[in-house]
C-alpha cells in the first residue's frame, strides 16, 4: 500500500501541493468564519430532567431566563437615592426603547410597600448600595442574542458616577468567545517563534525546520474548514477551537518531525530521492497513519455522549488529527520530493558541536535500554510505584458544575456573578427552577411554601404561570456549583408532588447533577470503545496480542498520573497562584472525560513511534533485546524532540485565560513528559525484556489475520542466514 502511495505522491507532487495550497486559502477565507458558527453551550443531556424542565418552561411559559444581568453600584449611595435612581432610570428607559430588548425587570418597577415590590426586593444588595436588573433579549439563537447584547451594552451604561457592569449567560458566552480568540492569537505569537528556534536546533537547517510549521498551519486551517462544515449539521461548541489548534499544531509538528527525520536519514544513506520518499512512507508514514488513527479513534469515543460539548470536542479533535495525519503522508512527501536534497539547505552550525555520528544500533539510548533490560524487574516496579504515587490524589477527586470562574479573575461577567452571590443574600444568579404542571395557582403557591420551608432553601416564590403550569424559583446559599446548591436540588426532588401534578426540577445546579449522572452512565462504554479500538489497531500494526494489552494498561497508569496531578493542582489549588486561576474545589465532570480521550490517544502516540521501529528491527534481526535497544536508539532523540515541541505548543495554550483549558493543558504536559521519559525510556524496555519473544506472539488464526490485513510494509529482505520463523508458535510473521 505504501509503495503504491509513494508512487502516486511522487508522480503527482504538484497536484498534491496545489490541493494543499487550495485548502490553506479556503481555511484563511471561509474556514476562519468558524468562530461565528459555534455555540457556547452544549453541556446538557436533552433527555435529562433538567433539560426537560427547561423545554417545558420554554414551550408553555416562554423564555423565562434572564439573558443579561446589569449590576449598578452607587459608590455608597442608596439604590433609591435620587442621585442613584435617576441615571439608572434613564439607562432603563433606553433599554426598554431598544428593539434588541424584549423585557427589563428592575426593583423600580413597583411602588414601595406593594406585594410586587416585595417580590422584587431580592434585586437589592444587602447594604442597599447596589441593584441588578434582569434583561431579556430578542434574537434567534445564541448568535442573534449575542449580536443584540453587543448593541445594547452601551445603552445600559448609567451616568452620574454609577458603576455599570454586565453579566449573565449571554455576557458570559460573549466573553468566552473573545477570550478564546485572544488566547489562540497569544499562544501562536508566543509558541511559533520558540518552535522555529527549537526546530532549527533540532534539524540544524532552516528549510527542514520550517516544514513542520507548514504542516501544523495546514492542520489547523483544515480543522477549521472541517469544523465549520460540521457546524452546519450539528451543534459545535466554541471550545472546540482550542482543541483543534492545540492538537492540530502539536500532532502535525510531531508527525512532520518524524517524517522529515526519516527522509533525511534515507538521503544520508545514499538513496535517490524517490526511493527515500518511498522508504520514508513505508516506515515513518506507516507510523504516522497508525498514530493518527489511534488518536482519532480515542477522540471518537466522545461521540457516545449526548452532550453537544463533548461531541463537538470529539469531532473537532478528530478533524484536526486526521488533517494532520493526511497532510503528513500526502502534502509533506510531495514537498520532500520537490525539495529533495535541498531539505538540508540553510544549514546552521552550532558552536562547539559536531554532527552526530551514525552509531548503528549503539549509542546513549541503546545503552540506556540495555541497562534497563539487565534489571527489568526493579525498573518496572520502581516506575510503576512512582506513577501510582502521582496518581494517588485522584482518589480524592470531586465533581462539580461549570460557572463563571472558568474565566480569568476580574472578567466582568465573573465579577457580576461573584458580587451578586456575596452581596445579595436570599437570591441566586441561577436559582433552582421548578416547573409544576396540572395544578391551580393556589396549589402552586402551597407547593412553593413547602419548598421554601426546606432547610436547604433560603427562599422560594411562584413566578410566571399559564393555565395549569407554574414556575417556582428557589434560592440557596452560595454558588450554583456548590454543595449547598446540590443539596437544595436533591431536597426539592425528594418532595412529593402535589396530587395529580407533574414536577420537573431544572436550573444550572440540576443540570450539573444530571450531567454527572449521564457521564458516569456512559463512561464504561467509552472506556470499552477506546480500549477495543486501540487493541485492534495496535494488533494490526504490530501483529502481537500482548503488546496492545500492555499499551492499554500503561495508558491507564500514565493517565492516572496525569489525573492525580490535575486534582492536586486544580481541585486542591496548589497551582492556582502559579497559573492565575481560582480553584473551585472540584472538577467539572466533562473535563476528565475530555482529558481521558485526548490523553489516551497521546499516551499511545509515542509508544507507536517506538514500537514501529522495534518491530522493524525485530523483523530484520529476530533478536528481541537487540530490537528494543536499536529501536530506542533510532527513535530516542526524535521522540524527545517531538515531546519537547508538543509541550511548548500545549504550554502556550495552557497559559490562556480559560481555566479548564489550563487544566487540560497541564494534564497533557504531564502525560507527554511521563510517556516520553518514564514509560518510553524505562517501562517499555523493562516490560519488553520480561516478555521476551512473547512480545510478538499471536495465536494461529490471529496471525493469519495479521498476515492478510496488517498495517505493515517490509523495507528490507531478511538477512542471509536469518531464521525463517523468529516468533513463538502461532506468532505472526513479519
Amino acid at each position: 500500500m505504501f509503495a503504491w502511495w509513494s508512487g502516486v505522491v511522487t508522480r503527482r507532487r504538484w497536484s498534491v501541493l496545489g490541493a494543499g495550497l487550495a485548502l490553506v486559502v479556503l481555511g484563511l477565507t471561509w474556514g476562519m468564519g468558524v468562530f461565528g458558527a459555534l455555540t457556547g453551550g452544549g453541556f446538557d443531556d436533552p433527555r435529562s430532567e433538567s433539560s426537560r424542565a427547561h423545554q417545558r418552561i420554554t414551550d408553555e411559559l416562554g423564555d423565562q431566563g434572564a439573558d443579561v444581568l446589569v449590576l449598578y453600584s452607587g459608590d455608597g449611595r442608596a439604590f433609591d437615592a435620587p442621585a442613584f435612581r435617576q441615571p439608572v432610570g434613564e439607562a432603563l428607559r433606553r433599554l426598554r426603547d431598544s428593539p434588541d430588548v424584549a423585557r427589563v425587570t428592575s426593583v423600580y418597577d413597583a411602588p414601595p410597600g406593594t406585594p410586587q415590590a416585595a417580590a422584587l426586593a431580592p434585586l437589592v444588595a444587602q447594604d442597599r448600595t447596589a441593584t441588578y436588573v434582569l434583561v431579556e433579549l430578542r434574537g434567534d439563537g445564541e448568535d442573534g442574542k449575542m449580536a443584540a447584547y453587543q448593541r445594547m451594552r452601551a445603552l445600559a451604561v448609567a451616568g452620574g458616577g454609577v458603576r455599570t457592569e454586565t453579566g449573565g449567560p449571554v455576557a458570559f458566552l460573549e466573553k468566552v468567545n473573545t477570550q478564546t480568540a485572544q488566547d489562540i492569537t497569544r499562544a501562536e505569537l508566543i509558541t511559533l517563534p520558540i518552535l522555529l528556534v527549537l526546530l532549527i536546533l533540532i534539524f540544524r537547517g532552516l528549510v527542514a525546520a520550517t516544514t513542520p510549521l507548514l504542516i501544523g498551519g495546514l492542520a489547523i486551517l483544515g480543522g477549521f474548514v472541517a469544523t465549520r462544515l460540521l457546524a452546519g449539521v450539528t451543534e459545535m461548541s466554541v471550545f472546540a477551537i482550542n482543541i483543534i489548534t492545540l492538537i492540530g499544531m502539536g500532532l502535525a509538528i510531531d508527525y512532520a518531525l518524524f517524517v522529515v527525520s526519516r527522509f533525511r536519514e534515507e538521503l544520508a544513506a545514499g538513496r535517490a530521492v524517490p526511493d527515500a520518499v518511498a522508504r520514508t512512507l513505508a516506515t515513518a508514514g506507516r507510523t504516522v497513519l497508525v498514530s493518527g488513527l489511534t488518536v482519532a479513534l480515542a477522540l471518537a469515543s466522545l461521540l457516545i455522549f449526548p452532550q453537544a460539548f463533548l461531541r463537538s470536542m470529539g469531532l473537532g479533535g478528530m478533524a484536526a488529527v486526521l488533517v494532520a495525519m493526511l497532510a503528513s503522508v500526502t502534502v509533506l512527501p510531495a514537498l520532500l520530493t520537490v525539495l529533495g536534497h535541498r531539505i538540508n539547505a540553510g544549514r546552521v552550525r552550532l558552536p562547539g558541536r559536531r554532527a552526530p555520528r551514525r552509531t548503528g544500533g549503539e549509542g546513549g539510548w541503546a545503552r540506556l535500554a540495555r541497562s534497563v533490560m539487565r534489571r527489568p524487574i526493579p525498573y518496572a516496579l520502581g516506575v510503576g510505584a512512582l506513577l501510582l504515587l502521582l496518581a494517588s490524589p485522584f482518589l480524592q477527586a470531586r465533581s462539580g458544575g461549570f460557572d463563571e470562574r472558568v474565566l480569568p479573575p476580574g472578567s466582568e461577567p465573573r465579577v457580576v456573578a461573584e458580587r451578586i452571590t456575596a452581596d445579595f443574600p436570599g437570591t441566586s444568579v441561577s436559582p433552582v427552577r421548578v416547573v409544576v404542571s396540572g395544578v391551580s395557582a393556589e396549589q402552586a403557591q402551597r407547593f412553593a411554601e413547602r419548598i421554601g420551608a426546606l432547610a436547604e432553601v433560603t427562599a422560594a416564590r411562584v413566578g410566571v404561570g399559564r393555565g395549569t403550569t407554574h414556575l417556582i424559583e428557589a434560592s440557596f446559599p452560595g454558588e450554583a456549583t456548590g454543595e449547598p446548591a446540590e443539596r437544595a436540588v436533591r431536597a426539592i426532588r425528594g418532595l412529593a408532588a402535589p396530587d395529580g401534578a407533574q414536577v420537573l426540577v431544572g436550573g444550572q445546579t440540576a443540570a450539573s447533577l444530571d450531567l454527572l449522572d449521564g457521564v458516569l452512565d456512559r463512561l464504561p462504554w467509552m472506556a470499552l470503545l477506546m480500549a477495543s479500538a486501540t487493541l485492534v489497531l495496535l494488533f494490526l500494526a504490530f501483529g502481537s496480542v500482548l503488546l496492545p494489552v500492555k499499551a492499554v494498561l500503561m495508558n491507564a497508569v500514565s493517565i492516572g498520573a496525569s489525573f492525580g496531578v490535575v486534582v492536586w493542582g486544580f481541585q486542591q489549588g496548589h497551582l492556582a497562584d502559579l497559573l492565575d486561576f481560582t480553584s473551585t474545589g472540584f472538577i467539572e465532570p466533562t473535563n476528565p472525560i475530555l482529558m481521558l480521550a485526548v490523553l489516551f490517544g497521546l499516551a499511545t502516540d509515542y509508544e507507536v513511534f517506538l514500537l514501529s521501529r522495534v518491530r522493524e528491527e525485530w523483523d530484520r534481526t529476530g533478536d528481541n533485546t537487540t530490537a528494543v535497544a536499536t529501536g530506542l536508539q533510532h527513535t530516542g532523540r526524535i521522540i524527545t524532540a517531538a515531546a519537547l515541541l508538543l509541550v511548548i505548543v500545549v504550554a502556550g495554550f495552557a497559559s490562556g485565560g480559560i481555566m479548564f483549558i489550563k487544566m487540560i493543558g497541564v494534564g497533557m504536559i504531564v502525560a507527554i513528559v511521563v510517556d516520553a521519559t518514564l514509560v518510553r525510556a524505562l517501562l517499555v524496555p523493562a516490560t519488553m525484556r520480561l516478555l521476551g519473544r512473547w512480545n510478538w506472539w499471536a495465536p494461529g488464526p490471529l496471525a493469519a489475520v495479521y498476515r492478510r490485513f496488517g498495517i505493515r510494509e517490509s523495507v528490507d529482505d531478511p538477512p542471509s542466514g536469518a531464521p525463517a520463523d523468529r516468533h513463538p508458535v502461532g506468532a505472526a510473521a513479519g
